[in-house]
Order: C-alpha cells, then sequence, then structure tokens
C-alpha cells in the first residue's frame, strides 16, 4: 500500500517536526459526512479511527484514505473522545451519556464505565464549569481516556466536572483527584489527557490555558504555560507531546471574551518532556485553509510521524455562519522528514 502524498510545497512547523498537508485526506462513501470530527486515533497497524458526529460515528480508514468501514449507528448520544487500548480496543467518552464505552475494533460492546444519563453531583449549572460546588465521581460529561504503562487508565471528566480518575486494567475504580479552580491540582474543564513513557500524566487544563503534569499517583510535578485552552495531548513514540489547541477564536462559552489583540489562535504545537516548545503551525487569517485550523478537539500521531487533527467546525461556529460549512473538519499532514532514536 502507498502512503498519501503531500499537496503541495508549502511546509508547516519547524527544525525536526516540519509537515505538508494531505489535501483531501480521507475520501468518503458518497453522500457521507463527518458533520465534524471530535476525535481520531491509529491502532496497531496505523488504521485510522475517525470519531464524529455524522450518522457514522466510527468510520475506518487505511492511512492511505482508504475506506475501510463504519459502525457506531444509533448508539452515542454526543460523540467526544477516542482511545486505541492496549489490544486494539476502541474506547469511547461520550459527554452527554456520561460514559466512557470499550469496542472491539469492529464494533462489539465490551464494556461501559459510568451510569448513562446519571451524571455524579458536581452541583454544575448547565454547562457553566464556574458553578461546580464540589468534585464528583465517575462521571459528569467525561472528556477523554488514556493509558498508562502498566494497563492502567486515567479519564479526565471534564465538562461537569474537575476530576481525574484512575482505573486499574480492568476497569476498577482506583482513586481520584482534583478540584475546581485554577491552582496546582485544581482543573477548569481538564478537557485532555496524556501519559508519557514514564507513566506520568498530562492534563489538557483547558479553561485555565495549560497543561499539568502529574505522578502516576496523582502528585503534581509542573506546569505548561506555552499553551491557548488545549483541547487534546498525544505522545508519539520518542515521549514528544503533540498538542491541539483551540486558542480565543472560537469554541468561547458565552461568559467569555477574547484577551485583547493579537488574539491567540487554533494551533498544533510540539513540546518536549520540559514543556518547550520544538515546533507550531496553524493561526494563519483564514482558518479554513489547509494547514490552519479553526475548532481543532482530536489529535494523534502514528507510527511513521503522520499526524491526524479532527475538528468541531460545525458547533465552534459553522452553525452560525462564523465559517463555511464545508470547512475542513479533519486534517492529515506528513512529515517532512522523521528521524526517531528507534530507528537506528
Amino acid at each position: 500500500m502507498t502512503s498519501a502524498s503531500p499537496s503541495s510545497e508549502t511546509v508547516f512547523g519547524s527544525g525536526d517536526y516540519r509537515y505538508q498537508a494531505v489535501a483531501d485526506w480521507p475520501q468518503l462513501p458518497a453522500g457521507w459526512s463527518f458533520v465534524e470530527v471530535v476525535g481520531v486515533a491509529v491502532d496497531s497497524r496505523d488504521r485510522v479511527f475517525v470519531f464524529n458526529r455524522g450518522e457514522h460515528p466510527i468510520i475506518l480508514f487505511e492511512p492511505d484514505g482508504t475506506f475501510r468501514g463504519a459502525w457506531g449507528e444509533g448508539l452515542f448520544n454526543n460523540p467526544h473522545g477516542i482511545t486505541i487500548g492496549p489490544s486494539d480496543e476502541v474506547w469511547l467518552t461520550d459527554y452527554k451519556e456520561h460514559t466512557v464505552r470499550k469496542f472491539t475494533a469492529d464494533g462489539k460492546l465490551l464494556m461501559t464505565l459510568g451510569q448513562s444519563n446519571s451524571p455524579s453531583d458536581t452541583g454544575i449549572q448547565g454547562m457553566d464549569y464556574r458553578t461546580i460546588r464540589q468534585p464528583g465521581g465517575p462521571f459528569n460529561m467525561p472528556t477523554n481516556l488514556a493509558f498508562a504503562p502498566s494497563g492502567e487508565f486515567y479519564i479526565s471528566d471534564g465538562y461537569g466536572n474537575s476530576r481525574v480518575h484512575k482505573f486499574s486494567a480492568d476497569g476498577k475504580l482506583l482513586f481520584s483527584w482534583g478540584t475546581p479552580g485554577d491552582g496546582p491540582g485544581e482543573f477548569n474543564l481538564p478537557h485532555g489527557i496524556a501519559v508519557d513513557r514514564q507513566g506520568r500524566v498530562y492534563v489538557a487544563d483547558r479553561e485555565n490555558s495549560r497543561i499539568q503534569v502529574f505522578t502516576p499517583d496523582g502528585k503534581f510535578l509542573a506546569v505548561w504555560t506555552d499553551t491557548s485552552r488545549p483541547m487534546q495531548i498525544y505522545f508519539d513514540r520518542d515521549d514528544r507531546a503533540f498538542v491541539c489547541d483551540v486558542g480565543f477564536r472560537a469554541g468561547l462559552f458565552p461568559w467569555q471574551s477574547a484577551p485583547p489583540a493579537p488574539i491567540p489562535p487554533a494551533t498544533v504545537r510540539v513540546f518536549d518532556l520540559n514543556g518547550q516548545v520544538l515546533s507550531k503551525f496553524g493561526g494563519g487569517d483564514d482558518p479554513c485553509a489547509l494547514g490552519n485550523f479553526y475548532a481543532p478537539h482530536g489529535i494523534c500521531v502514528d507510527s511513521t510521524g503522520a499526524i491526524y487533527v479532527g475538528e468541531v467546525t460545525m458547533s465552534a461556529g459553522g452553525y452560525r455562519g462564523l465559517v463555511s460549512a464545508d470547512c475542513h473538519t479533519l486534517q492529515k499532514f506528513v512529515p517532512v522528514h522523521y528521524n526517531s532514536p528507534d530507528k537506528n
């Protein structure tokens, strides 16, 4: 199988992390639409699972964009996050259903965490995270999931809560941490989560515009602040953190306003383990142009170093006419070169 080819000579990013966009990736069946892509994930064969808010919630593609199938019709209230587990199982968060579910790669349900339509009591009013009175148990509008090297996993929880929950590999709740606020170990909308190869936990604390770093037991270690409303984090095989920022041009709550100009745009950033930015791209005047973003929501990287970025373009502004209805919801970027210590 041949991989997709870059669309032009335009290069995004800098240094060892430079990319070209792949136009028209992937090719959907005639008449199908993602509507918007909440998350994207790759399995051990680099097959691409696209979690979306269209009629076919999970759509599977080969790396070159060849369509391989779909499933999940009628199963989800509001799709939010996707993670591929250690055995290529598919974990999906549904934040309005208040559940996280585990499926086989072809859509057989294996496990459900949380009670359907039964959020934990945090005191939240509507979607206003400022009204959360106390942290709750799993779940109140959960957002994303990440696996530790041990097989244990963490779930960020989320729109209606201010917690991270740690589970055993077989799905038993071990403990939780987090309270509302902006101090160390506090969260205002923990939206994304990732774990590095040493087991440290990274939480995209979206409305605090930071990434907090914790030990496997939830002890605060550090904070990264060179980010603007981070949505999701993904570690590649070299422990580089890829972060999609929504910025302040889209997706603001009604009580929020953008900071003074220049308004931070939506970007993809690459960090080292010390929180230093190695590369970033996006942020052009036209958010719908190839290589730019309007409302990035999910990100992953495959074994070749290719980046996939899903966007919630319609709910963030498309339905209100702020961007065109045909603005991209999924983009693929291939590296100009990809030198990995694992290849030497």
